[in-house]
Order: structure tokens, then sequence, then C-alpha cells
């Protein structure tokens, strides 16, 4: 690791400490503050990847990881009004998808990243915030999937509600879900100007992003 890579090594991990705390308290019917927040470790991993390359992002993301899953072991230990804040099918489903979905960002981020500035960092984002978001609550909430943590009462989850309070009839989950997606897009745009700036301000102009 060089000394260049601390500052998003440590970006991530206060993105990832800060949506840990901020998913425990709630934004509307369908929303948490984390929802906010999570979406720009993308916005790190991207950085990472176009200023020094594919494997130093890599190293971002997994340092990431692990402070998830120290966030995830620290939450276990404190017991709320329902039980465990991180129970452990969150745990499951919060690091496989954070893994997975940063993993595979830094990929097709690597495989665009000699097109147009804005092409590599929006594709990939879209992609990875799509696929975290499916695992995540599919992993965590979804009925079919109890067995991981029989033990584990997610029948709230599953209530059937309208979708986003005025669509079809779908789980809870989904719903949560879906708001969480849309979230991730939408930041996904807005992140790209905080990334065109700064690497922008890093790269030498020899190397235009």
């Amino acid at each position: 690791m060089k000394r260049a890579h601390i500052p998003g090594i440590i970006a991530m991990a206060a993105i990832v400490v800060a949506s840990n705390i901020l998913v425990q308290f709630l934004f509307g019917d369908w929303l948490t503050w984390g929802a906010f927040t999570y979406p720009f470790a993308f916005l790190v991993t991207d950085l990472m990847n176009r200023i020094y390359g594919a494997g130093p992002a890599r190293t971002v993301v997994f340092a990431g990881f692990v402070v998830g899953v120290i966030c995830s072991l620290i939450g276990t230990q404190i017991v709320g009004e329902f039980g465990p804040l991180v129970t452990l099918r969150i745990a499951i489903g919060s690091g496989t998808a954070f893994l997975t979905a940063q993993l595979l960002d830094v990929s097709i981020f690597s495989a665009l990243r000699e097109g147009r500035w804005w092409r590599a960092p929006l594709a990939s984002t879209l992609i990875g915030s799509s696929v975290d978001t499916a695992l995540f609550f599919s992993i965590a909430f979804s009925a079919q999937l109890a067995w991981i943590e029989p033990g584990n009462d997610v029948s709230w989850a599953n209530e059937a509600v309208p979708l986003l309070g005025a669509g079809p009839m779908t789980p809870l989950w989904v719903s949560l879900a879906v708001a969480d997606w849309m979230v991730k897009l939408s930041l996904a745009l807005i992140a790209l100007i905080p990334f065109r700036v700064i690497v922008k301000r890093v790269m030498p102009v020899r190397h235009p992003a």
C-alpha cells in the first residue's frame, strides 16, 4: 500500500462507518439516512481506479469491507428495542452486496476507462449500485431466504403493501429496495460532478480523464 492511497482508504472507511450509523435513522417511510451516504463509496472506488488503477481501487474496496465487517460485529452486540441492531442476515447481505458490487464496479470501470470521461464512472456505478441493492435486500429480508437465519423473524419485511405507497401490492422490503435503488441512481449522476472536478485537479494535464 502506497502513502498516496491512504486518503482513499480513509474516505471509504468513513463512508462505511457513517452509513452503518445513519442506517439506524429513518428518512420518510422508505429510506434511512444511510441511503444518502453509502452510494458515495462508489465515487471513492471510481476515483481510486481513475487516478491509481484497478489494483489500488480493489485495495480500498477490501479495506471498506473489513471496516464493514467490524461495524457488523459491533452491531450484533448492541441490542435495540427489537433485538440486535445487526442480524446475521443483514451482516451477510451487507458484506456480500458491498464486496460483489464494488469489485464489479472496478471491473466495469477498467473495461470502459478509455472511453468518454463520464462513461466508466456512470456505467460502473449504475450497474454496481443495482447489484448492491438486489443482493442486500433479498439476502437480508426475502422470505425465500429465511433458511439463512431461521430464528430471525422478517415477517414484517414481507408484509404486502402498495409499492412505494401507490403501486401494486408487493412485500415491504421490495419498496425499501426500490427507494434505495432510486437514490443510488440519482446520486450516481450527481457524483459525476465531484468525480470530474477531483480528477482534473489531481491528474496531470497530459493524462486527461
